[in-house]
């Protein structure tokens, strides 16, 4: 296993091409399937490739777990991404490897992708990967295992404007019940670096927390009826009856309590080389 005891920003292999293992994400392939088959012709025409479609999370695993001295290299959306990140992290290989990436994907499914700096268009990605440079980034870990490369949102209760008649129709319904809490209102004790930001008698909004590329902290900005906090954080716990939230844009729960701590430069990334950097 190679490892990164290297600077922050290095070329991937000086002395040629990685070998590669050219994860496909099956989605990817449907979405777009041109701009798959495009990045793997390149891939393979300038490295030696070995490609994969692994269809389940075990199929992932095992690859990656036989993956030998080949870097690995997603062709996908930033959610394909973590995926395999969380993989890595399972087998305690996250930092063994940069990982080389070709966004495939509608817009918003790959905007953390781009906003990290990796190229749009599927030849200057593949070509990026074959001769460009790793960067270590940070990533968000739960105290569950899991990863989060791009943010996790917390939808509290919404404005009425927004809810509209549906949200009205929700209130009487749940007054009628006898009920205390409003639909979509999690009771939630939220405490950033220990200090307690909102308590269970506080009406939640929206908690949005982001994860700045290599800066060892996250952004957090919350929301509350009578309140609002934005500030910086390197953990954050977030505890209630049975909420929902959301990470990369997958709905996880419900949960009782979760808490995210930033690991900085946890992976890297292959990114194009910067000229005269």
């Amino acid at each position: 296993m190679s490892s990164l005891s290297t600077p922050e920003s290095r070329a991937v292999s000086p002395g040629g091409p990685d070998p590669l293992l050219v994860l496909l994400d099956p989605a990817a392939r449907r979405a777009d399937g041109e701009s798959v088959r495009i990045a793997r012709d390149v891939l393979c025409g300038g490295a030696d490739a070995k490609v994969a479609l692994p269809e389940s999370s075990s199929e992932l695993d095992r690859v990656l777990a036989h993956r030998g001295r080949r870097r690995p290299v997603v062709i996908g959306s930033d959610l394909a991404v973590q995926r395999v990140l969380q993989a890595l992290h399972r087998q305690r290989e996250l930092g063994a490897d940069p990982v080389g990436v070709v966004p495939v994907g509608r817009p918003g499914a790959v905007g953390a992708l781009r906003a990290l700096g990796v190229p749009g268009e599927p030849v200057a990605a593949a070509r990026a990967v074959i001769n460009g440079s790793s960067r270590k980034l940070d990533l968000l870990v739960d105290d569950c295992g899991g990863v989060v490369l791009a943010g996790v949102r917390v939808q509290g209760v919404a404005d009425d404007q927004s809810g509209g008649w549906r949200s009205l129709w929700a209130k009487l319904a749940a007054s009628e019940q006898g009920k205390v809490d409003h639909p979509g209102d999690p009771k939630l004790r939220i405490e950033a670096d220990g200090r307690l930001l909102a308590d269970v008698h506080q009406s939640v909004r929206l908690l949005q927390v982001n994860v700045p590329a290599d800066e060892g902290v996250m952004e957090l900005v919350l929301r509350l009826s009578d309140a609002a906090h934005r500030l910086r954080a390197a953990s954050l716990t977030v505890a209630g009856r049975n909420f929902d939230y959301e990470a990369d844009g997958r709905s996880v729960g419900p949960v009782r309590s979760r808490t995210w701590t930033v690991h900085a430069g946890a992976w890297a990334l292959v990114l194009p080389q910067v000229v005269g950097g």
